[in-house]
């Protein structure tokens, strides 16, 4: 579960933001769980031994121009207690205004989640867990399907369930090195409730420092949710404003609305 960098490179280009998410495989229907399909993420590993592996798509888009992420797959693993290995492989497309449409292999995403605090639920105090990721440069920026360069988040994320409603957040530091891009501040809270025994929905607000020379802070806000089909088959959604978290380049999705759509 994780929610990758906002970028800045200059020119035509894309690093589409996957929001990451999805449910483990082993989950129980109508579980309440955090983080997907939201920006921002929770302290939550997965379970010792156990698997999560699912497809998603992420992206802004635009009047006349779109970019993201898609197909692309999430792997998730916990290896030890409280201990989760994170994988995120990339397909990215770009397809700007009055340019080429670019598809191929986008940035991959390295990470590993752990919790430090895990309070019984009678425990007035948070769940609590550090989730550093790694932005590997393996998609081509000069096509816009990369950011030319590694990138690092170093986070701090915190959860509360007060029955069925859950609430976590956060926030942490991009090192986002390249010409004209600066290092920022990323910081987001989340609220959601099991609506049904299958439905799960939710909001998040979000913001972000400046990440690029003459570019301000990003402020947006992402609503969505989880269907429970059965327990194994799920579909998470989001949509919002804010869309620099995907379209890193400002003059490539203009007025974008962000979106996230994963099955499971």
């Amino acid at each position: 579960m994780i929610r990758t960098a906002v970028a800045a490179h200059p020119g035509w280009r894309s690093r589409a933001i996957a929001l990451v998410a999805a449910l483990a495989t082993s989950a129980v229907a109508g579980e309440a769980l955090a983080g997907p399909p939201f920006i921002t993420d929770d302290p939550e590993p997965v379970d010792l031994g156990h698997w999560e592996v699912y497809a998603f798509s992420a992206g802004a888009v635009g009047s006349h121009d779109a970019t993201g992420d898609g197909p692309s797959m999430e792997i998730n693993y916990g290896a030890a207690p409280n201990l989760q290995l994170h994988l995120i492989a990339n397909f990215a497309y770009d397809l700007p205004s009055g340019g080429p449409a670019e598809f191929g292999l986008g940035d991959t995403e390295l990470g590993v989640k752990y919790r430090l605090l895990d309070p019984a639920p009678a425990d007035w105090w948070p769940e609590i867990g550090v989730f550093p990721l790694l932005e590997v440069p393996t998609g081509q920026a000069r096509r816009g399907l990369g950011a030319g360069y590694y990138q690092a988040f170093l986070p701090v994320w915190a959860q509360k369930n007060f029955g069925k409603w859950t609430t976590y957040g956060g926030g942490g530091y991009w090192i986002n090195p390249g010409p004209g891009n600066r290092d920022y501040w990323y910081a987001g809270w989340e609220l959601q409730r099991q609506i049904t025994d299958k439905l799960m929905l939710g909001g998040e607000v979000f913001h972000t420092t400046s990440n690029m020379v003459g570019r301000s802070g990003v402020t947006g806000f992402n609503l969505g949710g989880q269907y429970d089909f059965d327990e194994h088959h799920h579909l998470l959604f989001s949509a919002g404003q804010g869309g620099l978290l995907y379209a890193v380049d400002a003059a490539a999705v203009r007025n974008p609305i962000a979106y996230y759509f994963a099955y499971q």
